[in-house]
């Protein structure tokens, strides 16, 4: 049996004959003796083969990186100047008494300790990828996250109950992932893109606390902090306000953080209206960590001479806004040009700006090549407004209002990390009163912002029918330095009142009665008030563990195309599966020249 793992074995060990079991990390022959370091989930060890003893030194010598081993011997100190105060077990040495070869391997495409490696070898050699000290780490911190938020959740009342993974497709935000029925012809069932409805039936079957670390499903386009297939903490609750179900939320995120990180987070999250949010940061996840706000200019630009201002003004639903970026002025003409490249991404046409040199030279002072088309009263007001102080740029924003929001509040956060502006620290905070709804102007309809089970907010309902865009709703997100960690909302518990929802969505009573009929005739039979949340936990394991990329903190993640690597998934099947799925594939048309 083994005596302990590896990275366990110190000084209390001294003297005693132990067993160890692992990976050889190294082997290093030195003037006769072989030294290995052996590695395991908790660390390494050094092992010492000396060639007194014949038989273990010569299985030493056929040893190679990576090989499986059994090792039998006495722990002793380190020789004076050896002593690594990097490890665990850098004080002593384990003697080799007999060693055991369990499994030879071939040569590794990479070093378990090398960390400049392509993510692609990476995703192909996934389990040789997890046996690096940092993968392990991250999955240890994949299970404590989820222990401790198991055991918050259990000492509050939740209980653990699993809802399908085979469901019903109710195409109302990203792409479903379809599964054929083999027994019913014709007839598809949807992986869930979250357990919205199931769990919104427990709160109807009496269970009034509910949890579940969810897999959810999304047939979406990827990005780093994106994959097909994600976890969610799912947590829904009877009989509490709002405010009750934020101020629990965030109890366990403090308390998850304070128990795996060692990280005080402050106690009230501040809370901040979607409507602030989007005015001042431009975005409904702002990275408070960052100082620079937008500066609010639509007002006095409706009457300027430069059109594309003065346009952007008068639009219906649109804006100019500035964002100043203290000491700006140090930026290139090649540095300004990369940054109005970037804001394009978001459909920006244009970023112009002012240069501040001198405040106390008037215009002789500011450098801009939009200067000439503003009256000396525009460019005073902007410079008031924004607070210019010398030395500063000034960007401007100008175009429909969702343009603007997303394009500056990116380049806010961009400029923020680029130019030194972001502070240490974790910045919390819950965004509140979002809008029921918001307008799709390609199909000129309305769409849920969040989703179409939110509640309105007090007051607001008779607003569902007489002027749905002024609505607002009970729902509320929980930001963590510019990243959505979590979101929920109370949801909608009365039968008529999720009805006037969907005519807003415009959803006739056959299309809800097709699409969730279950749902709306559970309501009628006495549905308690209810909300929740659903936090990402991936997302929040890549802060805590430091890394950009989700992927990093998944097992067996996939790629941005939605492919794995290791197991070439997806991967064709054979016809006689696809005859039992009643599913006959389209042939690809080759194009004739």
């Amino acid at each position: 049996m083994r005596t302990n793992y590896c990275g366990a074995i110190n000084t209390q060990y001294l003297e005693k004959t132990i067993t160890l079991y692992g990976w050889v990390h190294r082997r290093r022959d030195h003037g006769g003796v072989i030294f290995i370091d052996l590695r395991d989930r908790e660390g390494l060890v050094q092992v010492v083969c000396d060639p007194d003893n014949v038989a273990t030194f010569q299985t030493a010598e056929k040893i190679r990186n990576e090989f499986v081993i059994k090792v039998t011997g006495r722990v002793r100190p380190r020789p004076e100047g050896t002593v690594n105060q990097n490890l665990f077990s850098g004080e002593i040495e384990v003697l080799v008494a007999s060693i055991e070869v369990l499994n030879p391997s071939l040569t590794p495409p990479f070093m378990m300790d090398d960390d400049n490696l392509s993510e692609a070898i990476r995703l192909e050699h996934r389990y040789l990828d997890l046996r690096r000290p940092a993968m392990q780490a991250n999955l240890r911190l994949r299970h404590k996250v989820s222990m401790a938020v198991r055991m918050f959740l259990d000492q509050q009342g939740f209980i653990d109950i699993e809802t399908p993974i085979l469901t019903k497709s109710t195409p109302e935000g990203a792409r479903d992932y379809l599964v054929p029925s083999r027994v019913s012809d014709g007839q598809f069932f949807a992986l869930p893109q979250s357990p919205q409805l199931f769990k919104q039936l427990l709160m109807v079957s009496g269970f009034d606390r509910y949890y579940q670390i969810s897999r959810c499903f999304r047939d979406e386009d990827l990005r780093a902090d994106r994959q097909p297939e994600f976890t969610q903490i799912d947590i829904e609750t009877s009989f509490l306000s709002e405010d009750q179900i934020m101020s629990l939320m965030e109890e366990m995120i403090r308390n998850l953080f304070k128990t795996v990180s060692q990280v005080e987070l402050p106690n009230p999250f501040p809370r901040m209206s979607y409507a602030d949010a989007i005015y001042y940061y431009g975005s409904d996840k702002p990275d408070l960590r960052i100082p620079l706000v937008l500066t609010e200019l639509t007002d006095i630009m409706q009457e300027i001479p430069f059109k594309v201002f003065r346009e952007a003004a008068q639009l219906e639903n649109g804006r100019v806004a500035a964002l100043r970026v203290p000491q700006g002025c140090k930026l290139s003409r090649k540095e300004i040009d990369e940054y109005t490249n970037f804001v394009g991404i978001y459909g920006a046409r244009g970023l112009a700006y002012i240069k501040v040199n001198a405040l106390d030279k008037g215009l002789e002072g500011l450098q801009s090549p939009i200067l000439k088309f503003m009256t000396e009263e525009t460019i005073q007001a902007v410079l008031t407004r924004t607070e210019a102080q010398d030395g500063d740029l000034i960007f401007f924003g100008a175009d429909k209002a969702k343009i603007v929001n997303e394009a500056l509040g990116a380049l806010r956060a961009k400029i923020g990390h680029d130019r030194g502006h972001l502070e240490d620290g974790w910045k919390p905070l819950w965004v509140v009163d979002f809008p029921m709804f918001e307008r799709d102007e390609e199909e000129n309809r309305w769409q849920a912002l969040h989703h179409p089970f939110t509640s309105p907010a007090d007051g607001h309902e008779d607003l569902l029918e007489s002027d749905p865009g002024k609505a607002l709703s009970k729902a509320y997100d929980m930001v963590l330095n510019g990243s959505e960690i979590g979101g929920g909302s109370v949801r909608i518990h009365r039968q008529e009142v999720q009805s006037k929802v969907f005519r807003a969505l415009n959803i006739s009573e056959q299309e809800a009665d097709e699409k969730f009929g279950f749902l709306l005739q559970a309501l009628q039979y006495g549905a308690p008030p209810h909300g929740g949340v659903a936090f990402g936990l991936d997302r929040i394991l890549a802060m805590m563990a430091g890394v950009e990329s989700i992927r990093d903190v998944i097992a067996f993640p996939k790629t941005q195309r939605a492919q794995c690597l290791l197991t070439n998934a997806p991967s064709a099947v054979d016809e006689k599966q696809l005859r039992e799925l009643h599913i006959r594939l389209r042939k690809t048309e080759v194009p004739t020249s």
